[in-house]
């Protein structure tokens, strides 16, 4: 349902303690942002600019100019955040690179004006969309194409070429964005010094080098990150129902955060904080602690009653049922809440196969 996290069908495979939906909607937004929240309990000064220093940054407005949906009037906020499989640089590690970068995770994130309110709003990498032209590494402009990935977006011209995309699916400006890669990833939770999860049965994936048994396990960052990648230990493999393990795991990440105390423990906030802020791609006007802070400040206020987490209303498609397409008129109608800063209906979600029930029901997941 709109107004919940997934909930899987009978079986857990993994369990957590609760932690309340307002931790999850900052957590939801990118797990960089863990380690900023509590920024607000550090030094500011020199230990600002050192962590500046860290942030990576792309000038999304200059690139795109003026050939961009309206800016809705009022002070929401509407955040597109990816996470990337890049094999460059550090991340040659996790294999040779096949084509360019894609987006392995996506999300819109909405903060409503009155600042009380947020939709986090999934978007399956395999959603077949339209791209319109870009520009590639070279500078070189790529033709528009129909029924391609959205996470092709990322492949083709990166950051700006995602945004694009993302704007002309949406029809959504989107004021930020920020992005956080394998690496980066996996050394956030390294610095947390793991998280804790419990599993009811085995989950293996040769893939993503996963085997983990039926029980309790404290995951370091390389398991953690296969964890979160893996899709054929998950019923039929589908994207759709690695998103739902991705947002159980954003649970015991944010439980796991809320449990280390590192506010009280300055040396640990600062390794922390420093390998957050590594850990980020942003655009240009997000690119400092200080608009990173305040921006995690403001996603921790969202009340938990008007908090909202939902996949793009998709179905499989007929033509090539590996892809999915969106379902209208319901996804034109979460992108038209999202413009008028109201909550996502309900009933918007029902007969999706991103939701429970629907054809892509991965294993239950409880509390």
């Amino acid at each position: 349902m709109a107004q919940q996290f997934p909930t899987w069908g009978p079986r857990p495979p993994l369990r957590r303690r609760r932690v309340g939906r307002r931790r999850r909607a900052a957590y939801a937004a990118t797990g960089a942002l863990l380690a900023l929240l509590l920024l607000a309990g550090a030094a500011a000064g020199a230990l600002y600019l050192r962590f500046d220093g860290n942030i990576s940054e792309i000038d999304i407005d200059a690139a795109l100019g003026t050939d961009r949906p309206e800016d809705e009037p009022g002070e929401s906020l509407d955040i597109l955040v990816l996470g990337s499989d890049s094999r460059e640089g550090e991340n040659e590690v996790y294999g040779r690179q096949q084509g360019g970068p894609r987006a392995d995770t996506a999300m819109v994130v909405h903060l409503a004006e009155d600042r009380r309110g947020g939709t986090v709003v999934s978007i399956p990498r395999d959603t077949l969309v339209h791209r319109p032209a870009c520009r590639d590494a070279d500078g070189e402009e790529v033709p528009a194409a129909e029924r391609v990935m959205f996470n092709e977006a990322f492949a083709v011209g990166g950051p700006v070429c995602a945004v694009k995309t993302a704007e002309a699916m949406t029809g959504v400006r989107m004021d930020h964005y920020v992005e956080v890669d394998f690496r980066g990833f996996e050394k956030m939770i390294d610095a947390l010094g793991g998280v804790e999860v419990s599993l009811d049965r085995p989950l293996r994936d040769p893939d993503s080098h996963l085997d983990l048994a039926a029980g309790d396990h404290r995951l370091d960052g390389e398991t953690a990150l296969a964890l979160v990648r893996t899709r054929k230990s998950l019923g039929d493999g589908s994207d759709l129902e690695r998103i739902q393990l991705q947002h159980s795991f954003i649970r015991a990440l944010a439980q796991e955060v809320r449990n280390v105390g590192v506010v009280g423990d300055p040396r640990r906030l600062y390794r922390l904080a420093d390998t957050a802020t590594g850990a980020v791609t942003t655009d240009s006007a997000l690119a400092s602690v200080s608009e990173l802070t305040a921006l995690a400040r403001r996603l921790g206020d969202v009340e938990p009653e008007r908090l909202q987490t939902v996949t793009l209303p998709v179905g499989y498609d007929r033509a090539d049922p590996n892809r999915v397409v969106p379902l209208e008129p319901q996804a034109t109608g979460v992108w038209d809440a999202l413009r008028a800063d109201v909550p996502v209906p309900e009933h918007l979600t029902e007969g999706s196969d991103a939701e429970p029930g629907g054809e892509a029901e991965p294993p239950a997941l409880s509390g």
